[in-house]
């Protein structure tokens, strides 16, 4: 299943793939770069690579410790990513001259370590995305409802997989029905509307009201699904929209009785982080004593 692991408070898209952990690579590149365009800069370096391997009567060497996978684009689509694995990536950051290079690569360390301890003790997943909402400035109110979420999310992905539901494409149209229901925008049109970057995370970045929905729709189209025993894409495409549609029948009371819409472009995460980045204002100096 897809998800997002954070990296200094940006997700890195990753897939777990017959139980080995592969990353997008144009993620990796845009932190280790800065890049406007991590993709345009990714096949810069896989064409050096090919070029000076040619020179020698080789064959580049970074091309080959990544395959495609299917993640959730920008633009709300599901494209084929170039991902490598931790071993992979190191390779791929040794070639980029970065002083993001030494903590990506302790990251990765980390990473490959807790994913087996948690692999052994789920408790562990919990606490440890617990720890890592607080390191991003998540607000403590907002924790809680996050993990919520998360819980929620995987019971329904773990119905969907029971019920021959695809990762990837079929997940995110599904996703996209509920959520489009629920909060009133598309995934993708929600994240246009609070300014989100390429690996930061929607659900990170919802008030607790769109949190709420989002968790009442994929709950309601959980219990849904199992009450029908639906099977496949097309039915289980029903049971999303009638999930969806008991949140958004929540939403458009909740929305008849404030007056606004409940999708916002506000985000109480990076308001959060904007408190804690702002300069801490000194207090004068008391009268001395000598005056």
């Amino acid at each position: 299943m897809t998800d997002l692991v954070p990296f200094e408070g940006v997700g890195i898209r990753s897939d777990l793939h017959e139980g080995q952990r592969w990353f997008s690579v144009v993620d990796v590149i845009g932190i280790l770069t800065g890049s406007v365009d991590p993709s345009k800069y990714w096949s810069v370096v896989k064409r050096r690579d090919a070029a000076e391997a040619k020179k020698e009567g080789g064959v580049g060497q970074l091309s080959t410790v990544c395959r495609k996978f299917k993640f959730l684009a920008p633009d709300g689509k599901m494209r084929a990513t170039d991902c490598a694995t931790p071993e992979g990536l190191l390779r791929i950051i040794q070639s980029v001259p970065s002083p993001k290079a030494e903590p990506l690569k302790l990251w990765l360390a980390q990473v490959g370590y807790e994913r087996i301890q948690e692999d052994q003790d789920p408790e562990l997943a919990i606490n440890r995305a617990k720890d890592q909402f607080r390191a991003m400035g998540m607000p403590e109110e907002l924790v809680a409802l996050r993990l919520d979420g998360i819980q929620e999310r995987q019971r329904l992905t773990d119905e969907w997989k029971a019920r021959g539901v695809q990762d990837g494409r079929e997940y995110g149209i599904l996703t996209a029905i509920i959520a489009e229901q629920a909060v009133g925008k598309r995934p993708s049109d929600h994240k246009v509307m609070k300014g989100l970057k390429m690996g930061e995370n929607l659900r990170d970045n919802m008030t607790p009201m769109e949190m709420l929905l989002t968790q009442l729709g994929e709950a309601a189209t959980t219990e849904i699904t199992r009450a029908k025993d639906a099977q496949g894409f097309r039915q289980n495409e029903a049971t999303a929209r009638e999930g969806g549609g008991i949140a958004g029948k929540a939403r458009r009371d909740i929305e008849a009785a404030t007056g606004k819409p409940v999708a916002t472009g506000e985000s109480p995460l990076k308001e959060a982080r904007k408190r804690l980045q702002a300069p801490k204002t000194m207090p004068p100096p008391a009268p001395s004593d000598e005056s």
